[in-house]
């Protein structure tokens, strides 16, 4: 369980970190910064969280956003919500990630379900999915070098 000085410090280290990748093409750059970028924000957290890379057309970073929080082993997630805030940021593209407290990356069913239906979602309004990314303090696991998107 981490202190108060700790979130404090790891917050300030986090928004250091956002605004450094705000400045890079992050696909066009290096799959591994985005794997990085997941693994930084989310890898140490106790509870599931997903979050939302928002990307404009030349794959910068617009935004991240942590969407939604859930427990130890799942977390509750709305293509709806995810949709809005897409359009709120005018994003063309998205990288979708959440974390597994567990350490073991592997997908799970649920996360390949949710994954199409984001997709699906997503694609009505011409925004792409470009990959999802599960993190933990240990490792990394992407959709799209899996062929799972």
């Amino acid at each position: 369980m981490l202190d108060e000085n700790q979130k404090n410090t790891i917050n300030d280290a986090l928004k250091i970190i956002s605004d450094l990748y705000q400045r890079e093409p992050l696909l066009a750059t290096s799959p591994e910064l985005v794997k990085q970028f997941c693994q930084l924000h989310l890898g140490y957290l106790e509870h599931e969280v997903f979050g939302v890379l928002f990307l404009d057309n030349r794959h910068q970073l617009i935004k991240y956003s942590a969407l939604f929080r859930g427990t130890i082993n799942g977390a509750a997630v709305y293509p709806r919500e995810i949709s809005k805030e897409a359009l709120f940021a005018n994003a063309a593209a998205v990288i979708l990630t959440h974390n597994h407290p567990s350490g073991i990356c592997e997908p799970s069913e649920a996360d390949k379900r949710i994954t199409v239906r984001l997709v699906e979602a997503l694609g009505l309004f011409d925004i792409r999915v470009l990959d999802h990314i599960i993190a933990s303090n240990q490792s990394t696991m992407s959709f799209a070098e899996h062929g799972l998107l």
